[in-house]
């Protein structure tokens, strides 16, 4: 799909998303690790004000560990939602291409959160007539394949060439609510299988730091009230990679 299609597209999806769904999902973790010894870490924030932090290293010349961490906490006089997660995985990455420029990841992974609601109704006069308190913890595991490059093409700004490289990922997760409670009463518990595919674009400031722009889709395979494919993702944020190949000019 072409590129200048995909962003408008899944731009369309954040605008018709909210904060409904109990699973808010974090910025994938796409270290594009290449050789053993790499360290990749990244901070990324939506404009809704969640937070992730990613992080991975490379323990030998194809197998890498990761971990992500993801936070928001969004207060309104109607409505508060807080969520928080982790996860950790590992797997399988390589170079290929005529420059060794391009990247292939596989990972596997295991991670767990928590989501609390607060649903506030007021009569006329300003005056609270209803609280519903929900809350929620899950487990997730997911499997994801990352494709990206490190050949860059040239963006030109105020004089200064900015080298930029694009990546994808195609990530699936079941998540499997382990506690729900709706003003301390329990409730029947869901699950879901969700399909995100994940477009990034990355531009160079330094051999070690890039920006990075991300969005993505979320689509739940399975019907349900609660755990559905209600939030995507769009980001920005920055990504650090330390003793990795050197990039490869176009």
């Amino acid at each position: 799909m072409n590129k200048q299609l995909i962003y408008p597209f899944f731009l369309v999806l954040i605008v018709f998303s909210s904060c409904s769904s109990v699973y808010m999902p974090n910025v994938p973790n796409t270290p594009m690790l290449s050789q053993k010894g790499e360290f990749s870490g990244g901070g990324h924030i939506t404009p809704r004000g969640n937070f992730s932090l990613n992080g991975a290293y490379a323990v030998s010349n194809h197998l890498g560990v990761l971990f992500s961490g993801a936070y928001m906490n969004k207060e309104r006089t109607r409505k508060d939602y807080r969520n928080k997660s982790v996860e950790i995985g590992g797997g399988y990455f390589d170079t290929f291409g005529p420059d060794n420029n391009r990247i292939i990841e596989i990972y596997v992974g295991y991670g767990g959160g928590s989501t609390d609601r607060n649903f506030r109704e007021y009569d006329d006069n300003n005056v609270l007539t209803s609280n519903i308190a929900e809350e929620f913890t899950y487990t997730k595991t997911f499997l994801q394949v990352n494709y990206s490059s490190k050949k860059n093409s040239n963006f030109r700004l105020f004089g200064n060439n900015y080298p930029l490289n694009y990546g994808t990922a195609l990530r699936i997760s079941h998540l499997k609510m382990d506690t729900f409670l709706s003003n301390n009463i329990g409730q029947p518990k869901e699950d879901n299988m969700f399909i995100e595919p994940i477009f990034f674009t990355r531009m160079r400031l330094s051999d070690a730091v890039q920006l990075q722009y991300t969005t993505s889709g979320n689509f739940g395979l399975k019907s349900r009230k609660f755990m559905n494919a209600g939030n995507s993702i769009f980001t920005v944020g920055a990504v650090v990679n330390l003793g990795g190949k050197k990039k490869q000019a176009k």
